[in-house]
């Protein structure tokens, strides 16, 4: 049966000639893979212009339980972006994530606060004009971890503490597992839990110190979401922000 849906464009790919394969984090039922069929007129009811990196959406498609892949009558642009596929670093941080997202996300089920993190986020870096967000992608990401259940326990925290990234805790003795953060880059990752998006251009980092947090958070992640990937993306991100 033919449902309204909202979601946010992770990843697509080209099917055959005439279709594109579309995955979507939904609203109303987590993500799902949708079948596009490419354009041919201006008058098609689903252009693939709409289905960019973290495009937000809204659809009517053909949904049905016993399938895993939908197919989209109509789509049609929910929030028009003013400058993420336009300029240069923004476009650079939204491949990233909607690639991120594309590997960590993989529940079938609604989870509406972890989609309103979502949208608030996508919307912030679109709109954000006059304050810096070249840490923006790292306070998403560790932020993104509380809604994964991945979110590190800061309760025991002390100067000095190590962080073993198995266990996602600080921990004064070093961690017998081998996965673990030395003192100094420990105290990191604890400074970039206290960041938000309307604090984050008070951290000042280099752009070493930016791409070695990018990398502990992608390890992070790999050791807890079975077949999490190295990025693809992730060495462009490294590369930007002075």
């Amino acid at each position: 049966m033919y449902q309204k849906l909202t979601g946010i464009v992770l990843h697509s790919l080209k099917y055959n000639d005439t279709s594109n394969i579309v995955d979507i984090y939904t609203e109303q039922g987590g993500r799902a893979s949708f079948l596009v069929k490419i354009p041919r007129t201006r008058k098609s009811g689903v252009r693939s212009v709409l289905f960019q990196p973290l495009a937000i959406v809204e659809l009517e498609a053909d949904v049905r339980p016993t399938s895993n892949l939908h197919r989209i009558r109509e789509a049609k642009s929910l929030y028009p972006f003013r400058s993420l596929p336009y300029h240069p670093y923004k476009s650079s941080i939204a491949m990233f994530l909607a690639e991120f997202l594309y590997r960590a996300l993989k529940e079938e089920a609604p989870n509406e606060p972890l989609f309103a993190y979502l949208m608030h986020s996508i919307r912030w870096l679109d709109e954000c004009e006059e304050r810096p967000f070249s840490n923006f992608h790292l306070v998403f990401l560790m932020r993104l971890s509380r809604f994964l259940g991945l979110y590190p326990n800061v309760d025991d925290y002390m100067e000095g503490c190590y962080f073993d990234m198995l266990n996602a805790n600080f921990t004064p003795l070093m961690p017998k597992s081998g996965s673990f953060l030395k003192p100094d880059e420990a105290a990191r990752i604890r400074l970039l839990l206290r960041m938000n998006y309307e604090t984050m251009h008070l951290f000042a980092m280099s752009r070493a110190e930016r791409g070695r947090c990018l990398t502990v958070i992608n390890d992070y992640y790999r050791l807890h979401i079975p077949d999490f990937p190295i990025l693809k993306s992730l060495d462009v991100l490294k590369e930007l922000f002075d």
